[in-house]
């Protein structure tokens, strides 16, 4: 069995996260309940996410809700030809086409930042180069500017542009050139907490980024079959992959590892499930959480997961949302968070240890001061600041520690992942639902 995946394991997102403990008042009108269909016709009215988001951060990606005909320039196949052609320097067959390319280092995108006017702080952008301009500041580097080195991300009809991403990590030269133009290489993790979740184009652009890595990391763990050895080569504009031994022939489709993330739910107590890892922060509790097992539904998952953790019993499972999560480890390159409520059948808590650190009990009552002790929105701000520092090469030193103190100068006695966590809004919209959660009759189910 795997240990259930860290939201915060990264060390470089220590201090970003540790401002999650300060003061925030959100109101039962920002954090609102997101259900299922079922659910919206039980209470009879339509819900929202909480704190005002249209989609979970990584999901929302504007290039991709739709996805053109194979006879439309726009296409993969077909926009892979133009980009060849382009590349090749091939001026007789013209086109409309606009190319924008995406490069990362390291799993990380390259991105600029630029001020706002009023309080809203600095925003961060990602670093979008034009064809012709990587030509000029790749050419002098050992990157390769091909088709095959290429991975079609999406595009906007309206503007007749489609996206790529590439990985430059090979290339240290590049850094210093990008830096020169107030660019930089910028953890996911950093540009997700920097990440006004009110911002739709803002959101977008953290699900293009968070696509573009997935599909990277793939491509940098999958570089040789896993049947026969032999290498692979790219193929549908980097959507896929091939062994090419053509004995073989294998065909090798992008990786999603899913995981459900449950909050256990005392309906009897009006208490909830939370449990800690012993990479978590000081003070961090968060939501239960595992992977699917070969052979097992995602209520089956729900309920084994929360038995080995904590020998709590669960009966009823009801679906929350999904959550896209590229931002775990390099071998699993986007986990797909399933969210969901879970009813406990049984309250005696036996911690595994080898899975978790602890686990406790916790009313609504605390989970409501907690929630609103936290500054979530300065955290987003002191992370969009951080950015716009590390852009313009003037990063100061930060004291993680002063992070955790509320207006009163005491410390928090415990805090959540931000909005930008699926485990946040299943908190949240538990903890601002009111009463009538207890009241769900025993018969209410999802239909996945």
């Amino acid at each position: 069995m795997r240990a259930m995946p860290s939201l915060l394991s990264s060390s470089s997102t220590f201090t970003l996260c540790c401002s999650l403990s300060k003061k925030f008042i959100l109101s039962p009108e920002a954090i609102t309940f997101f259900f299922t269909r079922k659910a919206v016709s039980y209470f009879g009215t339509k819900t929202t996410m909480s704190a005002s988001l249209q989609s979970h951060a990584f999901a929302g990606n504007l290039l991709r809700s739709k996805t053109p005909k194979s006879t439309d320039p726009l296409s993969p196949p077909l926009a892979l030809e133009t980009l060849k052609t382009q590349l090749l320097g091939n001026t007789h067959q013209l086109s409309s086409l606009n190319f924008k390319v995406l490069p990362f280092r390291k799993g990380r995108p390259l991105a600029s930042s630029s001020s706002t006017d009023g309080d809203l702080g600095p925003k961060w952008h990602l670093g979008l180069i034009s064809l012709d301009d990587c030509k000029g500041l790749f050419s002098g580097s050992g990157v390769e500017l091909s088709g095959d080195s290429m991975v079609y991300l999406g595009s906007k009809s309206e503007e007749d542009v489609v996206y790529w991403a590439i990985d430059v990590s090979g290339e240290d030269s590049l850094v210093t050139d990008f830096f020169s133009k107030q660019f930089c290489f910028v953890e996911l993790r950093t540009l997700m907490v920097a990440t006004d979740w009110a911002d739709e184009r803002a959101m977008s652009d953290l699900a293009v980024a968070g696509h573009a890595k997935a599909l990277l990391e793939w491509h940098n763990t999958s570089r040789f079959c896993g049947y026969c050895g032999e290498k692979t080569i790219s193929m549908e504009s980097g959507r896929r992959k091939q062994c090419s031994n053509k004995l073989c022939s294998r065909k090798i489709y992008p990786r999603v590892d899913p995981v459900v993330i449950m909050l256990v739910i005392d309906r009897e107590n009006d208490r909830v499930l939370l449990g800690r890892q012993s990479r978590f922060v000081p003070r961090m509790w968060s939501c239960l959480a595992g992977f699917i097992e070969p052979g097992e539904s995602l209520e089956e998952a729900v309920r084994r997961e929360t038995w080995e953790e904590t020998a709590i019993e669960v009966g009823e499972v009801t679906y929350h949302s999904s959550q896209p999560w590229p931002v775990g480890p390099s071998s699993m390159p986007c986990q797909l968070m399933v969210g969901f409520f879970a009813y406990a059948k049984s309250f005696e808590i036996n911690v595994d240890k080898a899975e978790l650190e602890d686990a406790q009990w916790h009313s609504r009552e605390d989970v409501q001061k907690a929630l609103m002790r936290a500054e979530y929105k300065k955290a987003q701000r002191t992370a969009a600041a951080k950015v716009e520092h590390m852009c313009k090469g003037v990063e100061k030193g930060h004291s993680p520690s002063s992070d955790f103190n509320v207006e009163s100068g005491e410390l928090a006695p415990m805090f959540f992942p931000g909005p930008f966590a699926i485990a946040h809004h299943l908190i949240s919209s538990w903890a601002n639902q009111g009463s009538h959660m207890k009241q769900l009759p025993n018969s209410f189910e999802s239909n996945l």
